[in-house]
């Protein structure tokens, strides 16, 4: 099927950053006081919204609250990792730039704060292929995955129908909410277990996989 609109995920679809923020998000929980395993991390976070970190530690620490700049203070770590550690996913460039050649509309949709998801793509030489318009974050509509809220916003805003649309996931949350969606979903199970992404409505394993499934 050829698309009006293919709508990406940023962390671990574009940018290898799930190892990175993970295992940073692990050891600052547990540094605080909040034993969190990287396994825990990937399970419980990954694609999620800021906000859901915090409810969490409330739910499973008996109401405990992280502290006011918890955001920011990891954001800062993450950030200073990312300019020392972070890559594109392979051939992520080739994606878009094939995507982009084609006249197929598209954008980001993740449920990172914008200011992470432009760190990423400028740490990693891909914020050439977006414009600021392009870029859509949780923090735009308030919830996060795997609420469909946020890839909603994204097709209306570019003036794309729903069922025009195809997201590229790589975590369970974010395949829930484009299905939510109504939209269609490939999920990439290169560091997400096959069988967590079994909503989607394909699985690819390699960024080189994504155009035949796109109909380019």
């Amino acid at each position: 099927m050829r698309y009006d609109l293919v709508i990406f995920d940023n962390d671990g679809v574009l940018v290898d950053s799930e190892p990175i923020s993970n295992r940073l998000l692990a050891d600052y929980l547990t540094e605080l006081g909040f034993p969190t395993t990287i396994e825990e991390s990937y399970r419980d976070y990954m694609g999620a919204a800021a906000h859901t970190v915090h409810d969490t530690v409330a739910e499973r620490f008996d109401g405990a609250r992280l502290h006011d700049s918890f955001d920011e203070d990891f954001h800062a770590r993450v950030f200073a990792a990312f300019q020392e550690q972070l890559t594109p996913v392979p051939g992520a460039a080739e994606l878009l730039k094939q995507v982009r050649e084609s006249g197929v509309r598209y954008c980001v949709a993740s449920s990172a704060h914008h200011a992470w998801i432009r760190t990423a793509l400028d740490t990693c030489g891909l914020s050439g292929f977006f414009t600021e318009e392009q870029l859509f974050s949780a923090q735009d509509v308030g919830r996060g995955k795997p609420a469909p809220d946020l890839f909603l916003h994204a097709a209306a805003t570019m003036g794309v129908p729903p069922e025009r649309c195809v997201v590229l996931e790589d975590s369970p949350l974010g395949v829930a909410a484009a299905r939510a969606a109504g939209m269609d979903v490939y999920g990439h199970a290169a560091l997400t277990p096959p069988e967590r992404l079994a909503g989607a409505n394909g699985l690819y394993r390699d960024t080189a996989e994504v155009p035949a499934l796109l109909g380019l």
